[in-house]
């Protein structure tokens, strides 16, 4: 019977602080240890945002999403092991895609902020006259 090749998101939250060069080898040495036992699907870098709470009084991080196949499970150890002592990574995330996961969102383009509704007349007069009656 073959074997089931499954599908990987490997999310890499880069220090800012940390130099240019050694980010982009972080994310380097992360794809090869992918290739090395799997197929790289896509890559993409989100840039730099900000965290959602502080870690280790880091308030932004670099992000970016790899999706990948991998045929065994020591292509995940490795990562594991590795990302989990590398300077520069102030978080990682592997997580197994089902099948059918739709693609990752465009994180590239500014993000569309909602058009403001302007307010209708308010009820809360209506109230307070009914409730001093």
């Amino acid at each position: 019977m073959a074997k089931h090749v499954f599908t990987y998101d490997l999310v890499l939250l880069l220090d800012t602080a940390a130099d240019d060069d050694v980010r982009a080898k972080i994310v380097d040495d992360a794809k090869a240890m992918i290739t090395a036992g799997g197929e790289i699907v896509g890559s993409h870098a989100w840039g730099t945002r900000p965290l959602a709470y502080e870690i280790e009084k880091k308030k932004d991080a670099e992000y970016h999403l790899i999706q990948f196949h991998a045929s065994s499970p020591e292509v995940l150890a490795t990562l594991q092991r590795t990302l989990s002592i590398t300077d520069g990574v102030v978080r990682f995330r592997v997580i197994k895609l089902a099948p059918g996961t739709p693609p990752p969102p465009d994180m590239s383009k500014p993000a569309v902020a909602f058009e403001s509704v302007p307010a209708g007349p308010s009820d809360r007069s209506d109230r307070s006259e009914r409730s001093e009656r």
